[in-house]
């Protein structure tokens, strides 16, 4: 994987844990293992990649400095003290010869005499067996070694893994430490980049791509659909609309929906919702059924989505249809 210019540079809005992650290579006491944890959109990988160019780089400098060898090297893709670990093409899951491979590279010198660099992302997608087999280099992983894991749900790693490793758990983003790079990646103004920024919960990388056209087709479809469904839409007729690859970007806009849906039922007040502009969908849906039915649905949903995140290789369409159904019956009750 190449690496542009801008990926040697953290986030703005990370610039306070890169001063510390700077201090502690300075200090020599970066420890051997960091976890990186939180969720999709706020930045981890962006941070990890700025951190492995910056640990990599000869001069000695706060971020990478671009032009010595070893940035050069991994400008063009491939540095040989680096290893990237991730799922197979096609596959969900990092599985033991992966690791294995992490165990021989572990064990060899650094060709660039510096260190060696493990990334493991998304971590969570070891399995059982990769992740035992893991535990040997995370327990001795020699002078100079250090591996960066990546997690959306760290609770998803075995407790043995977390344990050896430092944890950074990043949270998502005030709107002013994010406003001015959200709104010059949109080139709109501060009012579309903090629409999108609420939509996402606070995850800039996340809003970015949710402002894409592709995205806002989607969401503008799904609300569509749903205020079809409120008038009496069959739904499985209107899931047939959609496309079955994006299902997991619809179940995530229901649970976002679901989430804004109980809060506004529960309290009556719209300020906090994620998406404001979807307010008379709520008030629809608040006098359709009660809370309780709702958390039943966001329960679902979020259990449907596992399911995908696993692999449990559910039929898209079915799920689909399932979904929307549970949806109509709610809206119309």
């Amino acid at each position: 994987m190449a690496l542009a210019a801008e990926d040697r540079l953290p986030l703005p809005w990370h610039r306070p844990l890169w001063e510390r992650l700077w201090q502690l290579e300075q200090s020599n006491r970066l420890p051997h293992a960091l976890l990186l944890s939180g969720p999709g959109g706020v930045g981890k990988q962006v941070l990890a990649e700025a951190l492995v160019a910056r640990i990599l780089c000869a001069a000695d400098t706060a971020t990478a400095c671009g032009r010595c060898h070893a940035c050069r090297m991994l400008g063009a893709g491939y540095h040989p003290d680096l290893m990237r670990v991730a799922p197979e093409e096609g596959k969900r899951q990092i599985r033991i010869d992966s690791v294995r491979e992490i165990n021989r590279f572990v064990a060899q010198t650094a060709q660039q005499s510096g260190y060696r660099v493990i990334v493991i992302a998304p971590a969570e997608a070891m399995n059982v067996a990769a992740s035992n087999a893991l535990l040997k280099s995370l327990e001795e992983p020699g002078r100079q070694t250090l591996f960066v894991l990546i997690a959306d749900v760290p609770s998803r790693l075995l407790p043995t893994i977390r344990s050896r490793c430092q944890q950074w758990s990043l949270a998502p983003v005030a709107f002013d430490d994010c406003r001015a790079w959200l709104a010059g990646q949109l080139r709109g103004d501060d009012e579309e980049a903090r629409f999108w920024w609420q939509v996402a919960g606070g995850l800039p990388l996340l809003a970015l791509e949710l402002a894409a056209p592709e995205q806002r087709a989607l969401r503008q479809q799904l609300h569509d659909c749903f205020e079809q469904l409120v008038r009496g839409a069959e739904p499985v007729a209107e899931a047939a609309r959609f496309d079955r690859e994006a299902v997991d970007a619809i179940l995530w806009y229901g649970i976002a929906w679901l989430e804004d849906l109980i809060g506004f039922g529960l309290s009556g007040d719209s300020r906090r919702l994620r998406n404001p502009d979807l307010v008379p969908l709520y008030r629809q849906a608040a006098k359709n059924a009660r809370v309780q039915d709702w958390f039943r649905l966001l329960d679902y949903a979020r259990e449907q989505r596992r399911l995908l995140a696993v692999g449990a290789n559910p039929n898209p369409q079915l799920m689909l249809e399932a979904w929307l159904v549970r949806w109509s019956a709610l809206l119309r009750s």
